[in-house]
């Protein structure tokens, strides 16, 4: 099954759409003009139920195939979601909103399965149903942990769930996948550090929490050097560094450093988060200081499953012909909750050079649309064969 001649006649209108997307984007589970749109496509296609307000902003659509002998059901899901980005791409086609920017792709990814959808309701070559899952809130709000707790999967019996993510650099229109840890999980800290402030002339008198924190920020890197097995996966970073005076000489009395944590395993992640607790407050108490740690566990590592994996990868390579194979991940994916809820895959598609996701130039590649539906419309039509 290569790229569809139906998604070439489509490729104009799917691009269209992206276009029309990628010039108004929402952020979060803002996504009121999106979800709408896809409401009304979903609509407009002759789906057999559209379901709104799912994970408060999320579109659901069914459509079913000429038959249902086998009782399948697969969930197809596309996140909607813009990123709080001023966009630098120059387009003509640009962001009309300021600083709200599809910086990430999914545009693309909506688009794209748009485009299947309209595809499976028109041939329906399949047994069993498929539900289309339109997600807000992937970039840091989790709507996909929300519409699983609305129910989405009980309340269609959902068996298999995919995934697709854009990936620059990689070839236009090829894939990449692996089994098992993919994308890590996504932490984050505050650690508000207390000492003594005073007169920058007289450190004597104070507690320097400029210092104590400075020392803290070099400490919190021996979790990965000197905690964690070589061979584990861990990143701390700290990204924000606020003392509470801007004044040029005072030492401030408090200090908030903010970061994250990024882990491949539920072992790690309790490593990484046991330490942190105890380098703030050891560091802290050694130059008399004090400092608390608020630990905010954020997505979880997202795991693609074994089985599905091969049948992704086997449709991946049926479509462009082969299927690299994808590296570890140290971002995070909120298609995580979906996969801790049922079994399921989560597949790269090329978008070729440019820059990469999350920067102000960067911009989805539309000569992937065709290859991307396909693998949609393979993944429904091969595990779900017409009977």
């Amino acid at each position: 099954m290569p790229v569809k001649n139906r998604f070439a006649e489509l490729h104009a209108d799917i691009t269209a759409w992206r276009r029309d997307l990628h010039e108004n984007p929402e952020i979060l589970f803002d996504t009121h003009r999106t979800s709408a749109l896809v409401a009304d496509k979903l609509k407009a296609f002759g789906c057999d139920e559209i379901v709104t307000g799912i994970g408060r902003t999320g579109v659901v659509g069914i459509i079913k195939g000429k038959t249902d002998t086998s009782g399948k059901v697969i969930g197809l899901r596309a996140d909607m979601d813009a990123l709080p980005i001023h966009e630098q791409t120059g387009l003509e086609y640009a962001s009309k909103t300021d600083g709200a920017m599809h910086a990430c792709g999914h545009d693309g990814h909506t688009a794209m399965l748009l485009g299947a959808a309209q595809y499976l309701a028109e041939t329906r070559n399949f047994d069993g149903t498929v539900v289309l899952i339109f997600q807000p809130a992937e970039e840091g709000g989790g709507g996909g942990r929300e519409m699983c707790e609305d129910g989405l999967m009980e309340r269609w019996g959902v068996q298999e769930v995919y995934g697709m993510h854009n990936w620059p650099g990689l070839p236009t229109g090829q894939f990449a996948i692996r089994t098992g840890p993919f994308f890590a999980a996504t932490d984050q800290f505050d650690i508000y550090v207390e000492g003594k402030g005073g007169h920058a002339a007289k450190p004597h008198e104070t507690v320097d929490t400029t210092v104590m924190s400075a020392q803290l920020v070099l400490a919190l890197q021996t979790i990965a050097s000197r905690n964690a097995d070589p061979v584990d996966q861990v990143v701390v970073s700290v990204t924000s560094f606020e003392t509470s005076s801007k004044a040029f000489n005072v030492i401030p009395q408090k200090v908030h450093l903010k970061g994250t944590v990024r882990t491949m395993s539920a072992e790690m992640r309790d490593l990484a988060e046991t330490r942190i607790n105890a380098i703030a407050s050891g560091i802290a108490a050694t130059f008399g200081g004090v400092a608390d740690v608020d630990y905010h566990r954020g997505y979880p590592v997202m795991a693609n499953h074994d089985a599905q994996t091969e049948f992704a990868a086997e449709v991946a390579r049926s479509v462009s012909g082969n299927c690299d194979d994808a590296p570890l991940v140290m971002g995070g994916e909120d298609f995580a909750f979906m996969l801790e809820e049922r079994p399921g895959a989560y597949i790269l598609v090329g978008n070729g050079e440019g820059a990469s996701v999350h920067h102000p130039e960067y911009n989805f590649n539309d000569e992937a649309i065709p290859a991307g539906c396909s693998w949609w419309a393979g993944i429904v039509e091969q595990r779900m064969p017409a009977a």
